[in-house]
């Protein structure tokens, strides 16, 4: 009896802490963007949306995020996480609130919004130096891709 309770118990634990608001690390070449179904390729533009209930939701960039923002209502109050991949560091994911975006003709994102994401201003600066653009913030970028449509 003691052995089931203890089983029990770890199941419980375990179920709890599984159930957390952490991001997964994209698996490129193999999973598919929640938004347009299309595999996600790039390390440079995938994206993700962690939900209030610890649900993953993969993109393959920034702007298939803003879309599935925009058409499942999902306020910025919501708990959960909105993540972007930092250019200049591929495959890691930064937090959206926290990143400056740059849309330059001369950096294609996977989607063709030209949208890229850096973990700071100071990155996205430079690399305007270099590309060309403009620079944002999440609130702007997400007004400029959805009213681009």
């Amino acid at each position: 009896m003691r052995y089931v309770q203890n089983i029990t118990i770890s199941l419980v634990v375990f179920i709890f802490l599984s159930c957390g608001l952490e991001p997964e690390p994209i698996n490129y070449g193999m999973d598919i963007c929640a938004h347009c179904n299309m595999k996600i390729m790039d390390k440079r533009y995938g994206a993700e949306f962690v939900s209030s209930k610890g649900k993953v939701f993969k993109f393959d960039s920034g702007e298939c995020l803003i879309e599935y923002i925009y058409q499942n209502n999902i306020s910025e109050n919501e708990k959960g996480q909105r993540l972007v991949t930092d250019f200049n560091n591929p495959g890691t994911l930064i937090k959206t609130g926290e990143s400056t975006f740059i849309i330059s003709q001369k950096l294609p994102s996977p989607m063709g919004a030209f949208l890229t994401a850096f973990s700071s201003r100071n990155a996205a600066q430079k690399k305007v130096e270099e590309s060309g653009g403009d620079v944002y913030d999440w609130v702007s970028v997400k007004d400029k891709i959805h009213n681009k449509q």
